[in-house]
């Protein structure tokens, strides 16, 4: 993996509240002999927070 960069956005509209997330990857893989693999798999977990009182 080369780069990764994630960007969140929170939109609204009326009641309900939206997270968008932008991620923007670049994978490179070079081999003289053998297999190169580059994936740009990516796993994701949003998790809520808890409001603390």
């Amino acid at each position: 993996m080369i780069k990764t960069r994630v960007k969140t956005f929170k939109h609204r509209v009326g009641k309900n509240k939206f997270l968008v997330v932008k991620i923007f990857q670049a994978a490179d893989a070079r081999t003289k002999n053998g297999n190169a693999l580059a994936t740009n798999a990516l796993n994701i977990k949003i998790s809520k927070r808890r409001k603390h009182h």
